[in-house]
Protein backbone atom coordinates (compact mmCIF):
# COMPACT_ATOMS: atom_id res chain seq x y z
CA UNK A 1 0.00 0.00 0.00
CA UNK A 2 2.68 2.48 1.02
CA UNK A 3 4.86 1.73 -2.29
CA UNK A 4 1.76 2.38 -4.37
CA UNK A 5 0.99 5.65 -2.82
CA UNK A 6 4.47 6.64 -3.52
CA UNK A 7 4.52 5.58 -6.97
CA UNK A 8 1.44 7.78 -7.88
CA UNK A 9 2.68 10.51 -6.21
CA UNK A 10 5.90 10.02 -8.59
CA UNK A 11 3.41 9.93 -11.43
CA UNK A 12 1.57 12.96 -10.90
CA UNK A 13 4.62 15.32 -9.45
CA UNK A 14 4.34 18.72 -11.39
CA UNK A 15 7.17 20.17 -13.02
CA UNK A 16 8.23 23.84 -12.88
CA UNK A 17 6.42 24.94 -16.19
CA UNK A 18 8.46 28.76 -15.98
CA UNK A 19 11.49 27.26 -16.36
CA UNK A 20 12.77 27.76 -20.18
CA UNK A 21 15.82 25.97 -21.23
CA UNK A 22 16.30 27.97 -24.72
CA UNK A 23 16.23 31.90 -25.72
CA UNK A 24 16.76 34.19 -28.53
CA UNK A 25 17.55 37.73 -28.54
CA UNK A 26 18.97 41.04 -29.18
CA UNK A 27 20.01 44.60 -27.40
CA UNK A 28 17.92 47.64 -27.12
CA UNK A 29 21.60 49.52 -27.96
CA UNK A 30 19.92 48.93 -31.70
CA UNK A 31 18.50 51.93 -31.26
CA UNK A 32 21.74 53.90 -31.51
CA UNK A 33 20.57 53.15 -34.99
CA UNK A 34 18.52 56.23 -35.09
CA UNK A 35 22.03 58.73 -34.65
CA UNK A 36 22.10 60.65 -37.72
CA UNK A 37 25.66 61.49 -37.00
CA UNK A 38 27.86 58.23 -36.40
CA UNK A 39 24.60 55.73 -37.46
CA UNK A 40 26.73 52.20 -36.77
CA UNK A 41 23.94 49.92 -38.79
CA UNK A 42 24.21 47.97 -35.71
CA UNK A 43 22.17 44.46 -35.53
CA UNK A 44 22.85 42.02 -32.63
CA UNK A 45 21.29 38.54 -32.65
CA UNK A 46 21.24 35.87 -29.67
CA UNK A 47 20.49 32.38 -29.24
CA UNK A 48 21.17 30.62 -26.19
CA UNK A 49 20.93 27.19 -24.03
CA UNK A 50 20.64 27.44 -20.20
CA UNK A 51 22.89 23.54 -19.95
CA UNK A 52 21.63 24.30 -15.92
CA UNK A 53 19.88 26.59 -13.87
CA UNK A 54 23.23 28.79 -13.25
CA UNK A 55 25.06 27.84 -16.22
CA UNK A 56 24.02 29.51 -19.80
CA UNK A 57 25.63 29.15 -23.30
CA UNK A 58 24.84 31.32 -25.95
CA UNK A 59 25.44 32.26 -29.52
CA UNK A 60 25.17 35.88 -30.62
CA UNK A 61 25.92 37.19 -34.67
CA UNK A 62 26.55 41.46 -34.36
CA UNK A 63 27.55 43.44 -37.86
CA UNK A 64 28.31 46.91 -37.33
CA UNK A 65 29.87 50.12 -39.05
CA UNK A 66 31.95 52.48 -37.39
CA UNK A 67 34.13 55.05 -38.30
CA UNK A 68 36.17 56.13 -35.02
CA UNK A 69 38.77 54.15 -32.89
CA UNK A 70 37.27 51.32 -30.90
CA UNK A 71 39.25 52.51 -27.61
CA UNK A 72 37.73 55.93 -27.70
CA UNK A 73 35.19 57.09 -25.04
CA UNK A 74 32.17 58.60 -25.20
CA UNK A 75 32.19 62.42 -24.49
CA UNK A 76 33.79 65.55 -26.33
CA UNK A 77 36.57 63.40 -28.50
CA UNK A 78 33.89 60.92 -29.53
CA UNK A 79 32.95 63.45 -32.29
CA UNK A 80 36.32 65.91 -32.34
CA UNK A 81 37.39 66.32 -35.65
CA UNK A 82 40.84 64.45 -36.65
CA UNK A 83 39.79 61.59 -34.37
CA UNK A 84 37.61 59.88 -36.93
CA UNK A 85 38.83 57.53 -39.51
CA UNK A 86 39.74 58.22 -42.98
CA UNK A 87 36.53 56.06 -43.73
CA UNK A 88 35.12 52.97 -41.91
CA UNK A 89 34.99 49.35 -40.75
CA UNK A 90 32.27 47.09 -41.19
CA UNK A 91 32.65 44.46 -39.01
CA UNK A 92 30.83 41.19 -39.45
CA UNK A 93 31.23 38.84 -35.94
CA UNK A 94 29.95 35.58 -34.50
CA UNK A 95 30.51 35.50 -31.06
CA UNK A 96 30.32 32.13 -28.45
CA UNK A 97 29.66 32.70 -24.56
CA UNK A 98 29.61 31.54 -21.04
CA UNK A 99 27.45 33.01 -18.72
CA UNK A 100 26.96 32.30 -14.99
CA UNK A 101 24.70 33.50 -12.41
CA UNK A 102 25.89 33.57 -9.03
CA UNK A 103 22.69 34.99 -6.76
CA UNK A 104 19.47 35.38 -7.93
CA UNK A 105 19.64 37.37 -11.08
CA UNK A 106 23.29 38.44 -10.80
CA UNK A 107 25.36 37.46 -13.32
CA UNK A 108 28.59 37.53 -14.93
CA UNK A 109 29.44 36.92 -18.65
CA UNK A 110 32.50 35.99 -21.01
CA UNK A 111 32.20 36.47 -24.49
CA UNK A 112 34.57 35.69 -27.60
CA UNK A 113 33.72 37.76 -30.83
CA UNK A 114 35.87 37.04 -33.93
CA UNK A 115 35.45 40.09 -35.88
CA UNK A 116 35.73 40.16 -39.64
CA UNK A 117 36.28 43.54 -41.23
CA UNK A 118 36.48 45.18 -43.92
CA UNK A 119 38.32 48.82 -44.23
CA UNK A 120 37.07 51.04 -46.96
CA UNK A 121 38.26 54.86 -47.75
CA UNK A 122 36.00 58.05 -47.61
CA UNK A 123 35.01 57.23 -51.28
CA UNK A 124 33.87 53.97 -49.99
CA UNK A 125 36.42 51.76 -51.50
CA UNK A 126 38.04 48.89 -49.96
CA UNK A 127 41.49 48.84 -49.00
CA UNK A 128 41.64 45.85 -46.89
CA UNK A 129 40.32 43.06 -44.50
CA UNK A 130 41.11 42.87 -41.45
CA UNK A 131 40.59 40.64 -38.29
CA UNK A 132 39.86 41.40 -34.63
CA UNK A 133 39.58 39.28 -31.59
CA UNK A 134 37.41 40.98 -28.66
CA UNK A 135 36.98 39.40 -25.45
CA UNK A 136 34.38 40.59 -23.35
CA UNK A 137 33.36 40.61 -19.52
CA UNK A 138 30.12 41.90 -18.18
CA UNK A 139 28.40 41.90 -14.65
CA UNK A 140 24.76 42.56 -14.71
CA UNK A 141 21.82 41.52 -13.17
CA UNK A 142 18.51 39.22 -15.24
CA UNK A 143 15.03 40.51 -14.80
CA UNK A 144 12.49 38.17 -16.18
CA UNK A 145 8.71 39.31 -17.06
CA UNK A 146 5.06 37.85 -17.85
CA UNK A 147 6.13 34.54 -15.98
CA UNK A 148 9.79 34.01 -16.94
CA UNK A 149 8.52 34.24 -20.78
CA UNK A 150 10.85 37.64 -21.55
CA UNK A 151 13.84 38.84 -19.84
CA UNK A 152 15.93 42.18 -19.45
CA UNK A 153 19.62 42.38 -18.82
CA UNK A 154 21.20 45.28 -17.77
CA UNK A 155 24.78 45.02 -17.52
CA UNK A 156 28.43 47.14 -16.91
CA UNK A 157 31.01 45.48 -19.45
CA UNK A 158 34.94 45.65 -20.72
CA UNK A 159 35.70 44.89 -24.18
CA UNK A 160 39.41 43.83 -24.52
CA UNK A 161 41.03 43.26 -27.85
CA UNK A 162 44.42 41.16 -27.86
CA UNK A 163 44.69 40.45 -31.41
CA UNK A 164 43.81 43.05 -34.40
CA UNK A 165 45.18 42.06 -37.51
CA UNK A 166 45.90 44.27 -40.75
CA UNK A 167 44.46 47.66 -40.07
CA UNK A 168 45.06 49.84 -42.80
CA UNK A 169 48.05 52.73 -41.70
CA UNK A 170 45.42 55.31 -41.72
CA UNK A 171 43.32 54.02 -39.32
CA UNK A 172 46.27 52.94 -36.99
CA UNK A 173 47.63 56.13 -36.94
CA UNK A 174 44.33 57.58 -35.46
CA UNK A 175 43.84 54.33 -33.11
CA UNK A 176 47.34 54.31 -31.29
CA UNK A 177 46.17 57.73 -29.75
CA UNK A 178 43.39 55.22 -28.07
CA UNK A 179 43.74 52.25 -25.74
CA UNK A 180 42.51 48.66 -26.72
CA UNK A 181 39.73 48.51 -24.27
CA UNK A 182 36.45 50.34 -24.03
CA UNK A 183 33.60 50.11 -20.82
CA UNK A 184 30.77 49.68 -22.36
CA UNK A 185 26.85 48.86 -21.36
CA UNK A 186 25.14 45.69 -22.10
CA UNK A 187 21.24 46.08 -22.64
CA UNK A 188 20.10 42.28 -23.87
CA UNK A 189 16.26 41.44 -23.95
CA UNK A 190 14.59 38.28 -24.90
CA UNK A 191 12.24 35.45 -25.30
CA UNK A 192 12.47 32.36 -23.33
CA UNK A 193 10.97 29.06 -24.58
Amino acid sequence: MLASSIQAHAQVAQKDSTYKRWFIGSSLLMFGNFDQTNNPGYIQLNAGYRVTPKDVVQLRFKRSIYAWPLGIPFGPSFDAPGENYSGHARILAPQIGYQRFWWKGVYTSLYALNAFEKYMDENNNKIGNGYTLYLDLYLGYHFTFFKNRFFFEPAIGVSYWPIRTNVPESFKAIEERWPNYFIQPGLDVGFKF
